[in-house]
């Protein structure tokens, strides 16, 4: 067979090659076995040296090869019984070792050569150090990578449990963990040797590919590191002094990519965690001696992640993380990473420190300090690069400011970091209002409460993207305007987890909201104002029945200034409507204090929007609904400044555009006269002026119908005013007699039975059901039937 071939790369060839080895090995099995059925050692030997002569080739890929390499390890497990049974036959083991040496070529010379050797240490006939030692020096006659690195792993395989450990058989003469530890450690030098000599063979348009077969073979190497792991012998004090600086040793000095970043990785899985507690310091010296390609953030990614994993399993060995500085290793770890490392994409460096505060949240929960130096070391990695661009990059660094919010679940906490914000900064527009959001819905979650005015300076700085324009911003135009929406509703509930049982702290929060919510622009006061408003109003709830000086920190003069400043600022926006509504709201709440005064201004303030701001004739019917109904529940006014105002409601009531509008509110009005509860006023003259002129402007609304349309329209508003003399009437308004109302029922019937009255079922309705409410008030037996005896219910 020609030895040196070029590699193919066909499927077809592969398998061709694969199948002509396979069989001249069968053919040479054949034999040898029947040479160790004859007792025959000269043939066996011979046999069994061609069938491994199969194992020269270079044609094969790894994978192929070590299929080839399977089927002859079974049948050297063979041999391996016939040599064993040629020493009980009288044949010594030295002889036998000194007889496999005669093979012709070297690769099947070392095979025999480690298979006898297995069956000699077995014997104890000689040290199994010296041995060993002579295979693992002998194997390096093989230098082809992968012929070298399948025959290193063969001897591997056969002496894992020959080996001098504590403990072992062979201990003692047979030598010590010391020369087990140092076989090992040759053995898997060697092999990386010739694994990192694979990247430098052949071609550089092939590089891909032999990356490829190199990954195949990484597990042979590995399995030495593991091998290590295994012996008893091997504890801290030798793994500390020994093993682990001869295998970093060899890691560094390799300068492949490939190698450094499996070996380190095998270290990391294959030995305990005590270890690597203990030994901290010399692993992560290496990491900054890799090749600047190496994924270094894995690979420390993994032991942080692996050491957070044994601390919480063992909570009991958390003692030994502070001593031996875990925390500040690992730290100054990244930072050597990092600076040793200057293309580094700026993703992975956010992705140490990301792994780094993992670590320090699953060992150092109540380490604040440590959290927030993580995010300090991530500020100043980003120092001078702006807003981040790198998506890959931005995600890390929304991961960075996750993990404290998803362990802690309390905001108050992450406000305690002062790196916190400095890291958001870094975000783009975008990712920034995100984050803002993910605090709110945190808040919002846990029921955190905001209890400091330091604490909602800090917050708010956190959230100024969703609640103030920033520099360099898009305009809110071009936002999605729903997105916007959400937003602003979610910084408005939190308006209502800034809470303080203390008046003073309340009415400073309240003032350093309005003092930041204030430079939120036109679009978002109308969202962010309003509930500011009802916290002020619970603030005066609280305030009512102290007795404050009006120049303390706090009163309810005060609050009440705050409260007419803020609508005051919604109002500018504009946003009329929703002014009138809160100007109405503190008016209610001043009235409730007993504070004329203030009551009359906010009416004041309500009644100029109404005229200046509002023009849209459904908007105006709504606002004097508001107004006539606050105006009556105000019990607070002297005659003078309530029969200004009723006056004010009464005349704009009279001047709406639909005659329909005009006349509901003008008998709405007719309620600021009358008032059950208390002492409040009862004016029947007045009520009556109200209805009488409601009625009047329903008949007007009648012969306009009629002059329109030639009809007259539904009797709707007729049954609502006989609905309101009725209240009356009941409520012993004395102006309301039962004359008046026989009459206006006398005219609905006759107007409803007209044939130019336009038929409505509704209004059938409502007039069947009043009719039957006189007959039932008519047969109640009591003094109400006395006063409904003179109405004749028409049937």
């Amino acid at each position: 067979m020609q030895v040196q071939e070029d590699a193919v790369s066909t499927a077809e060839e592969q398998d061709k090659w694969l199948a002509d080895a396979m069989a001249l090995v069968q053919h040479n099995a054949f034999y040898m076995h029947r040479a160790v059925d004859a007792n025959n050692l000269r043939d066996a030997l011979k046999y069994s040296a061609q069938m491994l002569s199969e194992l020269r080739t270079s044609k094969l890929s790894p994978q192929k090869y070590y299929e080839l390499y399977m089927r002859t390890f079974d049948e050297l497990r063979q041999l391996e019984s016939f040599f064993k049974e040629e020493t009980k036959r009288g044949r010594t083991n030295a002889d036998l070792y000194e007889l496999v040496q005669h093979s012709g070529n070297i690769l099947p010379r070392l095979y025999l050569l480690i298979t006898v050797g297995s069956v000699y240490i077995k014997s104890q006939e000689a040290p199994a150090k010296d041995i060993l030692k002579d295979l693992v020096e002998m194997s390096r006659g093989v230098q082809q990578p992968i012929r070298g690195l399948f025959l290193r792993s063969y001897l591997s395989q056969i002496s894992r449990d020959k080996l001098p450990d504590v403990g072992s058989a062979y201990e003692g003469e047979g030598g010590n963990v010391v020369d087990a530890v140092e076989f090992v450690l040759q053995n898997f030098t060697e092999m990386n040797k010739l694994w990192v000599r694979m990247q430098h063979q052949g071609p550089a348009r092939e590089k891909e590919k032999r990356e490829k077969e190199r990954s195949e073979l990484r597990d042979l190497v590995g399995k030495n590191l593991h091998v290590l792991s295994q012996l008893d012998g091997v504890d801290l004090e030798m793994y500390k002094d020994v093993v682990l600086p001869r295998v970093l040793e060899q890691i560094v000095n390799c300068k492949d990519e490939i190698a450094q970043y499996y070996l380190m990785d095998c270290i990391i899985q294959v030995f305990p965690d005590d270890f690597h507690l203990q030994t901290l310091e010399t692993l992560l010296s290496a990491c900054p001696q890799l090749q600047p390609t190496v994924d270094i953030k894995t690979v420390m990614s993994q032991l942080m992640e692996r050491l957070s994993k044994y601390a919480a399993a063992s909570p009991e060995v958390l003692p030994e993380f502070l001593q031996v500085e875990a925390f500040t290793k690992f730290s100054h770890a990244v930072v050597e990473v990092i600076e040793a490392q200057p293309d580094m994409p700026l993703v992975g460096a956010v992705s140490l420190y990301v792994a780094l505060l993992t670590f320090v949240l699953r060992v150092h929960v109540d380490r604040l300090d440590y959290v927030d130096q993580v995010l300090g070391g991530c500020v100043k990695k980003l120092e001078g690069k702006g807003k981040v661009k790198d998506a890959k990059a931005t995600k890390q660094l929304v991961a960075l400011l996750s993990a404290p919010l998803e362990k802690y679940k309390d905001v108050v906490t992450i406000l305690k970091l002062s790196n916190y914000g400095k890291v958001m900064e870094h975000l783009d527009y975008d990712t920034n209002r995100v984050m803002a959001v993910v605090l709110i819905q945190s808040i919002l979650a846990n029921n955190t409460l905001i209890t400091a005015p330091e604490k909602v300076d800090g917050l708010f700085e956190l959230l100024k993207e969703l609640i103030q324009d920033s520099e360099g911003a898009p305009s809110i135009d071009e936002l999605d305007e729903e997105d916007f929406k959400e937003e602003q509703n979610l910084v408005a509930r939190l308006v209502h987890m800034l809470v303080n049982d203390d008046n003073e702290q309340m009415f400073q929060i309240l003032s350093t909201a309005r003092k930041q919510f204030g430079q939120g622009g036109p679009k978002r006061l109308p969202f962010t104002l309003p509930p500011l408003i009802f916290a002020a109003l619970k603030l005066v709830r609280s305030l009512q029945n102290e007795n404050l000086p009006d120049d303390g920190p706090v009163s309810l003069k005060k609050v009440f200034q705050f409260l007419h400043q803020t609508v005051e600022a919604l109002s500018m926006v504009p946003a009329p409507e929703l002014a009138l509504r809160l100007y109405l709201q503190c008016a209610e709440a001043a009235g409730v204090c007993n504070l004329e005064p203030v009551a009359y201004e906010f009416f004041t303030q309500a009644f100029m929007i109404y005229e200046e701001e509002i023009a849209d004739s459904k908007a105006q019917v709504t606002a004097l609904q508001l107004i006539i109904g606050t105006l009556q529940r105000t019990r607070v006014f002297g005659v003078e400044n309530r029969d200004t105002l009723t006056h004010k409601a009464t005349g704009y009531s009279a001047k709406l555009l639909k005659k329909p509008d005009q006349c509901r509110a003008v008998y709405a009005c007719s309620h600021l006269f009358w008032v059950e509860e208390g002492s409040g006023v009862k004016d029947g003259e007045r009520v009556l002026l109200c209805l009488k002129r409601a009625l009047r402007i329903a008949n007007a609304a009648q012969q306009m119908s009629s002059a329109t349309r030639g009809s007259n329209g539904p009797m709707t508003l007729f049954v609502e005013i006989l609905n309101k003399y009725l209240y009356y009437f009941e409520k012993g308004n004395t102006q309301v007699t039962s004359t008046i109302i026989q009459g206006l029922l006398e005219l609905i019937v006759t107007e409803i039975q007209s044939e130019n009255t336009t038929q409505d079922m509704q209004v059938d309705a409502f007039l069947a059901n009043t009719l039957r409410y006189l007959q039932f008030q008519k047969h109640k037996g009591d003094s109400v039937a006395e006063r409904y005896s003179d109405i004749q219910v028409p049937s």
